[in-house]
């Protein structure tokens, strides 16, 4: 679909400007137009002018504003659907789902990921752009799409197809075990990633399952057009029924709601705090469908005596990108007492390089935080529990200069001595989602001690998602690898962001994912296992009965 073609639907009164977005609700294959509709400004001109350009926003979304051109400043509408639409989503889905998942699984996931995957890559600047309009700086949309890229490559769909599909032979008989999709899936993806948590949605499609996903009205562009423009004529291509994929957008509680009370409904993919999953899960439960929760998380990063400090410290600064307010970023830093001078050293030096910035400027990696009273708050905090303020600390302009005012934060470091009382600090002890990374530096010990106590301590970490480790002495890292049982990944002296293939991009245990959680393959999270076995030529009952099993006469 054109932009042309997307601009002139619906249009009314309102002009869009050359290369502007226009998408409907997007229903059984079709294009729906509503009346209401969210109008989505450029992340630059926000920080240009915010006042004016939410003046506009508000004036375009209640219909004050008269025929004419609107400025660049205004990249892209989105309807904004009604009850009636979201129900109609969700029949489509219910239609289309026994179909689509009886399309037998090297169409619906080795070909559509090839297409899929190949979509991307041709389109990887348009999609990066998009993401930067939305307000990611460049460096991190670029890092998205690169994991959209290494999440349908072939030796990640070669592990999906393992996974979904096993066969043997067993006598004269066929026996499998697969897994079967749920049905419907409904996925709400967070405000901060809606684009790539609205891709990884996309695997439930992979698995069998009819898939409905609510775009955000903070940031509906990007997950409108990946998934009418990136995964829609994929799924065209391969012949799924219509309704397979429906995308709607509008507030989060009555939608939830309609899903909640949908008979149609199966499974619903949840992003968002961990407080607020929690008891989105329990009403899950009572309501009958499978909670999928992708909720906070507070990574422990463990740097033993003999790491390699640049390279541990170069890991521990994407815990300041996107200021933060990334769920698998590094939040914690748990080092031996032998090397924390000059970690902390090393870290400093490398943090100047963070810097503010407009969105699609180069090397920009920190973006605004609107509510940075919460981010003082919880520095005062960690202080007045005996933390020590490394450096940062200050709010800042776009240009780096400091100003109380500012809507950027410094990357801030705190020194935390000692395990004992290190959770205490909410810094250490929740995820904060802010450029605040506590370093805690444990009580000097027998090494035995310290890493029986480390491994203690990333265990007896509330949330799950991910943790990574940076030593050089083999038997600690595989006695860190044995015994860290929480957490849906494990890194060893590597990214503690960067996307790799087989392994998963999300998923974790307790306040990450709640009482279901684990490493989040939504092919296999959407999915239940069913046991199979055919014996085309029969078996005789009873032989099969006491054990013989053989062919009968």
């Amino acid at each position: 679909m054109q932009a042309k073609t997307r601009a002139s639907l619906g249009a009314g009164e309102v002009k869009l400007g050359a290369g502007a977005r226009t998408y409907g609700s997007y229903i059984d294959g079709k294009n729906i137009a509503e009346d209401q509709w969210v109008y989505v400004v450029d992340a630059a001109a926000l920080l240009d002018d915010a006042f004016s350009s939410l003046t506009l926003k508000r004036k375009l979304e209640k219909g004050y504003v008269p025929a004419r051109e609107l400025p660049p400043s205004i990249v892209g509408r989105v309807a904004k659907a009604g009850p009636q639409t979201v129900q109609l989503a969700l029949e489509a889905a219910a239609e289309a789902a026994p179909e689509w998942g009886a399309t037998p699984l090297d169409v619906r996931l080795d070909r559509m990921c090839a297409l899929l995957h190949r979509r991307i890559a041709e389109r990887a600047d348009e999609i990066e752009e998009i993401l930067v309009q939305e307000g990611h700086p460049r460096v991190l949309a670029r890092w998205q799409v690169s994991g959209m890229l290494e999440c349908w490559g072939p030796e990640s769909v070669g592990f999906y197809h393992a996974q979904l599909h096993q066969e043997f032979r067993h006598g004269a008989r066929e026996i499998s075990v697969r897994r079967r999709p749920d049905g419907v899936v409904c996925l709400n993806p967070p405000q901060n990633a809606p684009m790539a948590s609205a891709l990884l949605g996309v695997h439930a499609i992979f698995a069998g399952n009819a898939l409905v996903v609510r775009a955000p009205r903070s940031g509906p562009l990007g997950v409108m057009y990946a998934l009418q423009e990136l995964v829609a004529p994929v799924l065209a291509e391969v012949g799924a029924p219509p309704g397979t994929l429906g995308v709607v957008c509008g507030d989060p509680g009555p939608m939830l709601n309609a899903w909640l009370a949908s008979p149609l409904v199966d499974d619903i993919m949840y992003f968002g705090s961990s407080e607020a999953g929690i008891r989105f899960q329990e009403r899950c439960v009572a309501a009958a469908k499978k909670p999928i929760l992708e909720l906070a998380g507070n990574d422990v990063v463990t740097v033993w005596k003999d790491a390699d400090v640049e390279l541990a410290a170069e890991a521990l600064t994407e815990g300041f990108f996107g200021s933060g307010q990334l769920c698998m970023i590094p939040n914690q830093v748990l080092v031996h007492p032998d090397v924390a001078d000059r970690l902390l050293e090393e870290l400093i030096r490398q943090t100047r390089r963070i810097r503010p910035g407009h969105p699609g400027d180069e090397g920009v990696l920190l973006t605004p935080v609107l509510r940075n009273e919460k981010f003082f708050s919880c520095l005062d905090e960690a202080l007045l529990h005996g933390a020590e303020l490394v450096c940062g600390g200050h709010a800042m302009r776009v240009d780096g200069t400091r100003d109380g005012a500012g809507i950027f934060l410094e990357p801030t470091v705190v020194l935390v001595r000692g395990l004992t009382d290190a959770r205490r600090m909410t810094a250490v002890r929740h995820e904060t989602f802010f450029p605040l990374l506590p370093v805690i530096v444990a009580e000097p010990d027998d090494d035995e001690r310290l890493l029986k106590r480390f491994i203690g301590f990333v265990n007896s970490n509330g949330y799950g998602l991910r943790n990574s480790l940076w030593a050089c002495d083999r038997t600690v890292i595989d006695r860190f690898v044995d015994r860290v049982t929480e957490g849906g990944l494990l890194k060893v002296n590597d990214s503690h962001i960067g996307f790799l293939p087989y392994l998963p991009s999300h998923g974790g245990t307790g306040l990450t994912g709640g009482v279901f959680g684990e490493a989040n393959y939504p092919t296999l999270r959407t999915t239940h296992v069913q046991g199979v076995s055919v014996a085309p030529a029969g078996i005789r009952p009873r032989d099969a009965v006491f054990g013989t099993g053989r062919r009968s006469a």
